[in-house]
């Protein structure tokens, strides 16, 4: 298999905004330590969860110098690096491998629909510019891109894209990647509702924000799979299911902030347009968490 630094529960943390929508980077190290102490065996910031978009170039190098601070080595750490432009996305790469990632992840951002030969061209030129593995993601509900399954495995021609993450909601490309490569793919699942059938169809880990929230039942998950205990796996992930299902719908970075003040934890305000959950949603998480 090509070089994978990553197995099992990988950590989406948080960026934390204070009054002024200013990055917290005092809060985000105590928020990461969480995760890092949780049991979870990788940290990915600069995910949908930590609002990759929303930051500028400044906060997104702070969000990465802190995190392999904070980390220590203690984890192996995946930086999000995506960027509308490649000589951003080149620059953040960059940034990452030289502060001490052990790999990177994009995801394709467009405005205008990019062609198949585009993104391969994309991907292809960030790679020669690191010596770090990449991640590509698909995650088509949020960048608007659905990369296929034959374009995936085009991906994995790069010599240092080793991995996938998945996002698009349906198993069966997993499967394919599966059928198509064997063992030498190592894919990630990225879809929370759908942890159980990716850990069925071979996924070699679980990329979630959950484990801000729930980390002994996620990692918990992941030991039922690698024991090939199906009833124990199968029970773990329905009693979380719920949850899974409403972090998603809600929005990660409101719905983990919600949380984790439910959870008596500070998780920093959000960063305009974006807007806490209402009462109702937030009553209904109070629920949700009081089951665990």
């Amino acid at each position: 298999m090509k070089n994978v630094p990553f197995k099992g529960i990988i950590a989406y943390p948080i960026t934390p905004f204070d009054n002024n929508e200013k990055v917290d980077i005092k809060l985000f190290k105590k928020l990461l330590e969480r995760l890092v102490i949780s049991g979870s065996h990788g940290i990915a910031p600069l995910g949908s969860t930590g609002v990759l978009p929303y930051l500028n170039d400044d906060e997104k190098e702070a969000i990465t110098e802190a995190t392999i601070q904070q980390v220590n080595g203690r984890l192996p750490v995946l930086v999000g690096v995506s960027n509308l432009t490649t000589e951003r996305t080149i620059h953040h790469a960059k940034f990452a491998e030289k502060a001490g990632a052990n790999a990177v992840m994009i995801i394709p951002m467009s405005y205008w629909k990019l062609t198949d030969d585009e993104i391969l061209q994309h991907y292809d030129k960030v790679a020669s510019s690191i010596s770090i593995p990449i991640m590509a993601y698909n995650n088509p509900a949020t960048s608007g891109v659905d990369m296929s399954p034959n374009l995936l495995k085009r991906l994995l021609e790069i010599p240092n894209v080793t991995m996938i993450k998945e996002s698009c909601g349906d198993v069966q490309r997993m499967h394919f990647l599966r059928k198509e490569l064997g063992k030498d793919v190592a894919f990630f699942n990225g879809s929370n509702p759908l942890a159980l059938a990716a850990f069925a169809a071979g996924a070699t880990g679980w990329c979630t924000a959950a484990p801000n929230l729930i980390p002994e039942l996620n990692i918990s998950l992941y030991n039922a799979i690698q024991n090939n205990n199906l009833t124990a796996a199968q029970e773990l992930f329905y009693k979380q299911l719920e949850l899974l299902q409403f972090i998603v719908g809600k929005g990660l970075p409101r719905a983990i902030k919600a949380g984790l003040t439910i959870l008596g934890e500070n998780g920093g305000n959000l960063r305009s347009p974006l807007k806490p959950m209402n009462d109702l949603e937030i009553e209904e998480l109070t629920i949700i968490l009081s089951k665990f």
